[in-house]
């Protein structure tokens, strides 16, 4: 077993090994809860659920911690008279947390909010401080800032390979300031922010340099350090967090002495017409809406079915191409266990397939092992259709244990809810109807009749099967 990902800082696929192999350790950057999910936070979050999963199967144990920055300036930005900064940050984790449920995402082992960690952000910068790679700014207009001094630290840029004269500074505020920022170098960045007379005094924390909050960068630093150590094997995110978020982690953890992260693994983005989307830009997909309008299990096969380092263009017929796979897994599943219901308990102990394996072991390769699911799935199929017990019970249990470990199994209780409301009542009421009269005009040999409703039915894409306890339906994928 070698298990292998693309490492960003390394630049090239690397073979995983584990600081503990009993424990593996993940940390992934959470939502800034400054307003709801879009459809790009669920794929961000579902790439690292599969990771997750994935792990556990090879490891048993993955302690998995997942963030909330509800302290930012977008927070304070979006906050009202009416909704103070703190409770707009509970909704907006409602809303995350919800639409994560939705879909089936594991919950962290650990999900700390960054206004729990204050005084290990305050230590941390105290270290830098020390260590001579941070300063409090002197200037009037920035009393109580305190910065890291990229200049300090000679392998800052090398997460995105990238030399400090050309890069862009790393913070330029969204406002004009008046006076001197307090910078050394217009790319340092924030460690602390001192407090400004235009926020709230509820959004500040006393510290050695005065009341302030925290800097976005310091945050993630001092919440993996405090919940997985120094080092930890995976640090995880969308590709956009690279720089300037996760390249400021690494700097300041490190100069604060620090291995930090082993492993950098970034997903890919959600675009839309090819742009990334964004709430900056307004071209986004809430997932409110998208839960709305689809099943639940549908978003997660459609959002997880692209490499998780791809672009992933996400569109309706993207929705229609997973709601027919799902249905095509379904409809053999059902199949299977009708055939295999003399035995009781249908769902026998499978091994996952070597290809399936190999595919997720090779950096993740999902929609290589969901290509193992359905050509299993047509093998049993097949093995029905010939009556081979023995090749339907392999297939059953191979494709019961991979969808289990992607997060798909349709058959999962948890889905049940999404396939058995008024809608699918009332079809399946309608479609008993249909099949009973079928089965009058058999039995009175009016054969015309009887295909005249199965061609009706096909061509409404439902699919008959006769067998020895009945007539069955399913939607035909």
């Amino acid at each position: 077993m070698t298990v292998r990902f693309y490492d960003t800082k390394a630049q090239q696929l690397r073979d995983f090994v584990p600081l503990d192999p009993g424990n593996v350790t993940i940390y992934v950057c959470g939502p800034t809860v400054q307003s709801g999910p879009h459809i790009g936070h669920l794929r961000g979050a579902l790439s690292f659920d599969i990771l997750r999963r994935w792990l556990a199967h090879r490891y048993d144990r993955v302690t998995f911690v997942r963030n909330v920055t509800d302290i930012d300036d977008k927070v304070l930005v979006n906050a009202t008279d009416a909704e103070p900064w703190w409770a707009l940050a509970y909704r907006m984790e409602l809303e995350f947390t919800h639409a994560y449920t939705a879909i089936g995402i594991l919950p962290p082992t650990y999900e700390p909010r960054a206004t729990a960690s204050i005084p290990q952000m305050q230590e941390l910068i105290q270290r830098l401080i020390a260590a001579g790679h941070a300063y409090a700014a002197t200037s009037e207009g920035a009393a109580g800032d305190v910065y890291f001094d990229v200049r300090s630290w000679a392998s800052y840029g090398s997460l995105t390979n990238q030399s400090l004269d050309a890069m862009e500074p790393a913070e330029v505020p969204p406002e004009p300031v008046e006076g001197p920022s307090g910078k050394r170098d217009p790319r340092d960045f924030a460690l602390w922010k001192g407090a400004k007379p235009d926020e709230p005094t509820s959004a500040t924390w006393d510290s050695p340099w005065g009341p302030g909050r925290p800097g976005w960068h310091i945050e993630c630093s001092a919440m993996s350090r405090r919940y997985l150590g120094p080092e930890f094997d995976i640090h995880g995110g969308g590709l956009d967090l690279r720089f300037p978020h996760h390249e400021n982690e690494l700097a300041q953890s490190t100069a604060a002495g620090d291995p930090f992260a082993r492993y950098w693994v970034h997903n890919g983005l959600v675009t839309v017409g090819g742009q990334k989307m964004s709430k900056s830009l307004f071209n986004f997909v809430l997932a409110e809406d998208v839960l709305r309008e689809r099943d639940p299990l549908v978003v997660r096969y459609a959002l997880a079915a692209a490499h998780y380092r791809s672009s992933l263009d996400i569109t309706g017929t993207s929705f229609d191409e997973a709601e027919a796979a799902i249905e095509r897994i379904r409809t053999f599943l059902h199949r299977a266990a009708r055939a295999l219901a003399t035995d009781g308990d249908q769902r026998v102990e499978g091994t996952v397939p070597a290809r399936f394996a190999a595919a997720m072991d090779d950096d993740l390769g999902v929609p290589q092992a969901l290509a193992v699911v359905h050509e299993t799935v047509r093998d049993g199929n097949t093995a029905l259709d010939a009556g081979d017990r023995d090749g339907i019970v392999r297939a059953f249990a191979e494709v019961a244990i991979m969808t289990g470990i992607l997060g798909i199994d349709p058959e999962d209780p948890k889905w049940a809810a999404n396939t058995a409301g008024p809608e699918a009542s009332a079809l399946d009421a309608l479609l008993q109807t249909m099949i009973a009269q079928r089965a009058d005009a058999r039995g009175a040999k009016d054969w015309a009749s009887a295909d005249r409703i199965r061609d009706a039915l096909a061509a409404a894409g439902i699919a008959l099967e006769d067998t020895p306890d009945g007539t069955h339906w399913s939607i035909d994928g």
